[in-house]
């Protein structure tokens, strides 16, 4: 079996395991934003041949808070008891900084998403994470 990309990063690293518990809900989305943003930017790459800025704009109009906010609420149905924990955390956790152009109702549930990314990163799940994001781009019924 391959090793995921997490566990690749921190045996070539010789990163210490550590208890995912311990993480903070903002560590988790911090991650998960990443995460996030690479599943999108793989799928718009892989979409053709086009000017770096038109890449940009598929992928921002995608991975801005807003979006990521409506994802949020048509994917409660999907979460598990664990992940609507997880989203939960996210979603009230106290962020110190907030998004340029969403409301504070979406930041918050962009969050929450970007913690369930993140924990299930660190959980290497990522076969959920692409189920999760492959659903909430279908209930949005946004196109890459």
């Amino acid at each position: 079996m391959e090793k995921s990309l997490n566990a690749y990063i921190r045996e070539q690293f010789q990163l210490k395991e550590v208890d995912i518990r311990t993480y903070s809900p903002l560590a988790l989305a911090y991650i998960g934003d990443g995460v996030f943003d690479l599943i999108i930017r793989s799928v718009v790459v892989d979409g053709g041949n086009i000017g770096v800025n038109r890449m940009h704009q598929r992928t921002s109009h995608i991975v801005k808070a807003q979006t990521q906010s409506k994802m949020a609420e048509k994917l409660q149905a999907f979460f598990t008891e664990e992940e609507r924990n997880i989203y939960r955390r996210g979603k009230n956790a106290n962020a110190s900084t907030r998004a340029k152009n969403a409301t504070l109702a979406d930041y918050h549930r962009a969050t929450g998403l970007e913690a369930v990314f993140g924990y299930l990163y660190l959980n290497d799940r990522f076969d959920r994470i692409l189920f999760l994001v492959q659903e909430g781009i279908a209930q949005i019924k946004e196109r890459i």
